[in-house]
């Protein structure tokens, strides 16, 4: 390991300073939902930095500082977007079904950066997938990588 990534503690053992995490330079657009999970987090985060502390572990306390600066970060700068009222449109907030070429039906919420999940059903709204169906109604045909797609509804 090169030694630029190490510092000696006074009592001689090393630990590695961790760079923060990137920070998009997209507007964090969240749901009260994400906004909820980034308190969660925070809360969780301090909980565990206060017990790394307290074990004197400088490797966990690293770690979860550079977490904790990322989701306070995050936190400061949430925009929060109210749940869509009109559902005419693909917007953030929406959730969208697509019937693909092949027949297959796909939903998805359009959420936040920090709250996607596709596994979960969330993409979000900066996804290629998102920017192809925001602004399209029912009945209109986006164009998904190399085929298209047909919204089915948005609610």
């Amino acid at each position: 390991m090169s030694r630029a990534f190490v510092r000696e503690a006074e009592g001689g053992e090393g630990f590695e300073e961790l760079p923060d995490r990137q920070i998009s330079p997209h507007s964090n657009l969240v749901t009260l939902a994400g906004l909820a999970h980034m308190d969660e987090e925070i809360g969780t985060l301090r909980a565990r930095l206060a017990e790394a502390q307290e074990r004197d572990d400088r490797s966990d306390i690293s770690r979860v500082s550079r977490d904790l600066r990322y989701w306070t970060h995050r936190r400061a700068t949430a925009e929060v977007v109210p749940d869509p009222i009109d559902h005419r449109h693909v917007r953030f907030g929406s959730t969208v079904t697509f019937k693909r070429e092949d027949g297959r039906e796909q939903s998805y919420r359009i959420v936040g950066e920090d709250e996607a999940d596709p596994a979960v059903g969330t993409i979000s709204y900066v996804s290629p997938l998102a920017q192809a169906l925001m602004g399209k109604e029912v009945g209109e045909v986006a164009l998904l990588g190399h085929g298209e797609a047909e919204i089915i509804s948005i609610r």
